[in-house]
């Protein structure tokens, strides 16, 4: 059941595009043979390469993450009202979810795990490469458009995250993992702008933030000498 009285949406990643974009794009699929599956509900899975000595990646190089948005998204965001969302609208969403995702697990990653990040392979680097696919958001800012709009909605949106996790020097991948979150239900109609937006998205990401570090900081710990 379609929680809004409007649909559209925010936030997005400066990808090389030819005429309109598309925001059906998918990160590429990796195989999995050789993983230890560790969690696998029907939003959640986790894998994770056996015999990996996590406590030696000090430093992570964190990529910038590729924003894809859910199936059909632009078109039906338009089906009532022709280029309403527009392609400056697009790529603005797809730049300012990046743009979020890097500031929140930046932080979370140095601040607080205390891990150096590095722009290049090294030895002892882990890579982390990030795709947030299926971006959902419900409620619609489009800039630069006349006169006052407003969304009202009880939830902002959805989004998946998948990160793969590869040794940076030999390219092995270490672990793979994929969530999918809708932001929390109110119980009430509000409305609901990119600053809104924004602020439950950011919660979104800081709690997989969180997650990210709490898990690696635990695999370190499990596999460091005694």
């Amino acid at each position: 059941m379609k929680r809004t009285i409007k649909l559209a949406a925010i936030l997005s990643i400066a990808l090389p595009l030819t005429g309109w974009p598309s925001p059906d794009v998918q990160p590429p699929e990796v195989s999995l043979d050789g993983l230890e599956q560790i969690e696998k509900t029907h939003r959640k899975e986790v894998y994770r390469a056996p015999g990996v000595d996590w406590s030696t990646y000090e430093a992570i190089q964190l990529e910038t993450a590729t924003v894809a948005f859910r199936k059909n998204w632009l078109r039906d965001q338009n089906r009532s009202n022709p280029f309403r969302i527009r392609e400056q609208d697009v790529n603005r969403i797809r730049d300012e979810t990046s743009r979020l995702f890097g500031e929140v697990f930046s932080k979370e990653l140095a601040d607080k795990g205390g891990y150096t990040l590095v722009d290049e392979a090294e030895e002892n680097v882990l890579q982390i490469v990030p795709y947030i696919v299926d971006l959902d958001v419900y409620a619609p800012d489009p800039r630069g458009q006349a006169g006052i709009q407003r969304s009202y909605v009880d939830s902002a949106g959805r989004m998946t995250l998948k990160l793969h996790l590869y040794d940076s020097v030999t390219g092995d991948l270490l672990a793979v993992f994929s969530e999918r979150r809708e932001a929390p239900y109110h119980g009430y109609m509000q409305w609901a702008n990119s600053v809104s937006n924004t602020r439950e998205f950011r919660l979104m990401m800081e709690s997989w933030a969180r997650e990210l570090r709490e898990g690696l900081q635990d695999a370190q710990f499990a596999t460091a000498p005694q």
